[in-house]
């Protein structure tokens, strides 16, 4: 490891930091450290990064904007990788939308809305990167990712740099290709169409007012915990099996959103994996219906 370090460091591969306690990067504010943290500004940097990772036969992760991950209490082996600077920027360009992977998805429906462009309006809730949305095709009131996506920069796991069009991600519900082929998205464009700026400001106002009402977000959370089965609501299957406020160690079912579970105070990972077990078994026992987690977990088990 300490050869890799070195020659990471020498090769300008990111600002590297060891033994990194992740509960600083997440919003469930879980997580122990891990061995590197590496931070890019650009694609050369990563594009560095990943050929010495590949090298070294290290495991990576790539954590975007600490949104829909749980990180186990015992850390992470290898490098988790997060990218800044010109990674994480949007611009226009002749009518596309191009944002670098680290970028909020928040601030791009924004931006984008201030620019009269729609089609991005459902992104105003979800918290994440657009690298993280691309992965997990995210969406929601009713539309998602694969709608507006014109193609993908990523770069793989040796090194090399390809770009993928909206077929080669064989996008489907909360699923791309790079769940099964890794990569880490650098770039994304966006197509989107003219829209009054009044009604996309209106439609994004009602969407966070909504949030605002329903859903916990001053507190330690990583977003929607399970997938909506289909012709289900994942939240009301959970508050109808009674589960809301339903505790585990440090770990409780939101009594605002029942699909939200938040962090206590000082829940482990473990609480957190508990309380799915248990609200996965409540539903299954009830309504033979089988609740399917899209939080991303990652990092070394007890």
């Amino acid at each position: 490891m300490q050869a890799l370090i070195s020659e990471l460091q020498s090769a300008d591969a990111g600002a590297i930091l060891l033994n990194e306690p992740l509960k600083n990067h997440t919003t469930w504010k879980i997580g122990g450290p891990a061995d590197i943290l590496a931070t890019v500004q650009n694609r050369g940097q990563l594009v560095r990064l990943m050929r010495l990772l590949h090298a070294h036969g290290t495991p990576w992760h790539v954590l975007g904007r600490g949104s829909n991950v749980l990180v186990f209490d015992k850390g992470v082996r290898g490098a988790v990788i997060k990218l800044a600077g010109e990674l994480a920027e949007a611009r226009f360009e002749n009518g596309l939308i191009r944002a670098g992977g680290g970028y909020s998805f928040i601030k791009l429906s924004v931006l984008a809305g201030k620019e009269g462009l729609t089609g991005l309006e459902f992104a105003g809730g979800i918290p994440g990167s657009v690298g993280g949305a691309v992965y997990m095709n995210a969406g929601a009131h009713g539309s998602d990712v694969s709608r507006i996506l014109k193609e993908a920069e990523v770069v793989l796991e040796d090194g090399s740099v390809e770009t993928w069009n909206r077929e080669d991600l064989l996008f489907r519900y909360r699923h791309s290709v790079l769940q099964e082929k890794p990569g880490i998205v650098t770039e994304a464009v966006f197509e989107l169409g003219q829209g009054d700026r009044k009604e996309i400001a209106g439609a994004m106002a009602a969407y966070k007012d909504r949030r605002l009402r329903t859903q916990p977000l001053q507190l330690p959370c990583a977003g929607s915990t399970f997938r909506n089965p289909e012709g289900h609501h994942a939240a009301k299957l959970i508050e109808q099996a009674g589960l809301k406020g339903q505790r585990v160690g440090g770990a409780e079912v939101s009594t605002l959103h029942a699909n939200f579970i938040i962090n206590t105070g000082e829940a482990t990972a473990q609480d957190v994996l508990d309380l799915i077990d248990l609200i996965r078994d409540r539903v299954r026992t009830q309504f033979a219906i089988e609740l399917v987690p899209e939080v991303l977990v990652m990092g070394e088990r007890d």
